[in-house]
């Protein structure tokens, strides 16, 4: 890794005890791949091209429709005022290329904290810069001779989970949900809130299982998504699953469903659980759900409980017996060999 002490500093920021610095010129930093440079008027059309994308319109709080107007308001007065009162600096995240692949910011409180941002096109995602980016801004913000920060904060709107992963990815620790936390168009919604110290590496604090998909004998493991909300929602009101899953919500209700779905997310960032969805194949809706529970990390515990319910219409096919048997497979597989390594 390229720590951002050796990107280049345009005019070096007369830092203060408390956490904040001069307005000052923007300074650069540089990684391997990616090259981090205050935008310019230069950048206003690709932006524009860039925020046309729902995903970043759906978690961020770009106007929504955003114009080349919106843009420039950006480059040249959020930008450069947040820069010369040295209280928001933002970078462009450009490749070897030099073209705006996202951007990223840093906030800062005053008080020897700030709040880490950013958002990548969508072409450029899961490629690694944005990781890479934010490394070099942590790195930058931590470092005694760089901003001398004590604390990052990240937060996100519930569901941003390829968010929550780059944070993970830099070692920050999740302290839960805050409600009503973030203000987006006109409107509140919870949030995330995980915060990184200088001291703590930069690299996962706890493990996050991937879903790898598993088929044989015509069952297919996948991970759940939210379109199979409807097919959850029917199986967990028929009686025979409710007689064995006494837990269950009553009434229990498409909203019931989605909360379930988002609950196998957040079991696979924790390293609790790994969650499948049982189909046909990979177009049509859940059949079932099968799931490794209480795994911890298996590190340390090599053992995980099985547990599943397979909906009505699926019974008496012999889908739990195939689906049962791929995940026995995978877990007593080597994890040196793809495998869960149990």
């Amino acid at each position: 890794m390229v720590r951002a002490g050796s990107g280049l500093i345009t005019v070096r920021p007369r830092r203060h005890r408390c956490g904040t610095i001069d307005g000052v010129r923007p300074f650069e930093l540089r990684g391997e791949r990616v090259w981090l440079a205050a935008p310019t008027r230069d950048d206003v059309d690709q932006i524009t091209e860039l925020c046309q994308d729902p995903d970043i319109q759906r978690w961020t709080t770009v106007p929504s429709p955003y114009t080349r107007r919106d843009a420039y308001w950006f480059v040249h007065e959020h930008v450069r005022q947040g820069w010369e009162a040295g209280a928001e600096l933002t970078w462009a995240v450009r490749d070897r290329d030099r073209g705006v692949r996202g951007m990223i910011a840093l906030r800062l409180d005053g008080a020897g904290s700030a709040e880490l941002g950013f958002w990548l096109g969508a072409a450029f995602r899961d490629s690694g810069l944005i990781v890479e980016a934010a490394r070099l801004v942590a790195d930058r913000a931590f470092d005694p001779d760089g901003l001398d920060l004590t604390r990052l904060v990240w937060r996100a709107s519930i569901g941003n989970w390829a968010s929550r992963r780059v944070a993970w990815k830099l070692g920050f620790r999740f302290h839960g949900v805050v409600r009503k936390e973030l203000g987006k168009h006109g409107e509140r919604h919870d949030a995330w809130l995980a915060t990184l110290l200088a001291d703590e590496p930069r690299e996962p604090a706890q493990r996050w299982f991937d879903v790898p998909t598993l088929s044989a004998d015509g069952v297919l493991l996948r991970r759940w998504r939210p379109s199979d909300a409807d097919a959850v929602a029917e199986a967990c009101t028929d009686p025979v699953t409710r007689h064995w899953l006494g837990s269950l919500p009553d009434p229990y209700t498409r909203e019931s469903a989605l909360q379930y779905i988002a609950g196998r997310e957040e079991a696979h960032a924790t390293a609790r659980g790994i969650h499948w969805a049982a189909a046909a194949d990979d177009h049509r809706p859940a059949l079932g759900s099968f799931s490794f529970m209480n795994t911890g990390e298996p590190e340390i515990r090599k053992a995980a409980e099985v547990g599943y319910w397979v909906a009505p219409a699926a019974r008496g096919r012999g889908i739990a017996t195939s689906a049962v048997r791929l995940m026995v497979t995978y877990a007593f597989t080597p994890a040196a060999a793809g495998g869960l390594g149990l």
